[in-house]
C-alpha cells in the first residue's frame, strides 16, 4: 500500500509540476507579449510624435509599426522641401532636424533613404502612394485622430516650408508652390 501512495505521489507531484510549468509558459507568454505590445506602443509614440494612448492602441490595432509611421512622417517634409523644384539648405536642416527629432538615425535605412531624397527628389508616386495610405488610415480612425495625426504631420511640413521663407524676413515665409502642396497633403486627410 505505501509503494502504491509513492507512486501515485510520485505521479501526482509530475502532474502538478506539469501543470504549473506550462501555467507559468501561458502566464511568461503573455507578459513577454504584453511586454512586446508596449514597446511598440512607445516606439509607435516616439516615431508619430502621438502621446494620447488611445490612439496609439488605435494605431498598433491597424498594424502601423514605427517604421511606417517615419514614412508616413518623413513624406511630407520632402514633399513640401521639394515643391519648388528645389531645396534651400535651410529647408534641408530643417528636414533633418525633424528626423533627428524623431529618432531617425543617419546610417540607420530610413536615415539613407531621407539622404537620397534630399540630393534628388523622390518619384512622384510616393505622394501618390502616401496619399492613398492616409485617406485609408483616416477611414478608420476617429475624428479626433486623425486631427491629432494630420495636425502632427503638417505641422513639421509647415515648418519645412517657412524655414527658407522671405527676403530679409519679409514676404510670406511660404511659397506658393509650397502653399498647393501643404493644402493638397492637408486634402488627403478629409476622408
Amino acid at each position: 500500500m505505501a509503494a502504491d501512495q509513492d507512486f501515485l505521489g510520485d505521479r501526482r507531484r509530475a502532474l502538478e509540476e506539469e501543470f504549473f510549468t506550462r501555467e507559468n509558459e501561458k502566464l511568461r507568454a503573455q507578459l513577454r507579449k504584453k511586454m512586446e505590445s508596449q514597446a511598440h506602443r512607445e516606439g509607435l509614440a516616439k516615431a508619430s510624435g502621438i502621446s494620447h494612448p488611445e490612439v496609439l492602441d488605435h494605431l498598433v490595432k491597424l498594424g502601423l509599426d514605427a517604421e511606417t509611421v517615419i514614412a508616413l512622417g518623413l513624406v511630407p517634409l520632402i514633399d513640401v522641401a521639394w515643391a519648388d523644384g528645389k531645396m534651400d539648405e535651410k529647408e534641408r536642416l530643417a528636414v533633418l532636424s525633424a528626423a533627428r527629432a524623431k529618432g531617425i538615425d543617419d546610417a540607420s535605412p530610413a536615415g539613407l533613404l531621407l539622404a537620397s531624397w534630399l540630393s534628388a527628389p523622390p518619384p512622384p508616386k510616393l505622394r501618390e502612394v502616401w496619399i492613398d495610405y492616409v485617406r485609408a488610415l483616416c477611414q478608420r480612425l476617429e475624428p479626433h485622430e486623425r486631427t491629432e495625426l494630420r495636425d502632427d504631420l503638417l505641422g513639421r511640413a509647415r515648418a519645412v516650408a517657412e524655414a527658407a521663407g522671405g527676403v530679409l524676413g519679409l514676404g510670406s515665409k511660404v511659397s506658393s508652390r509650397e502653399r498647393q502642396e501643404l493644402a493638397r497633403l492637408e486634402a488627403a486627410f478629409e476622408a
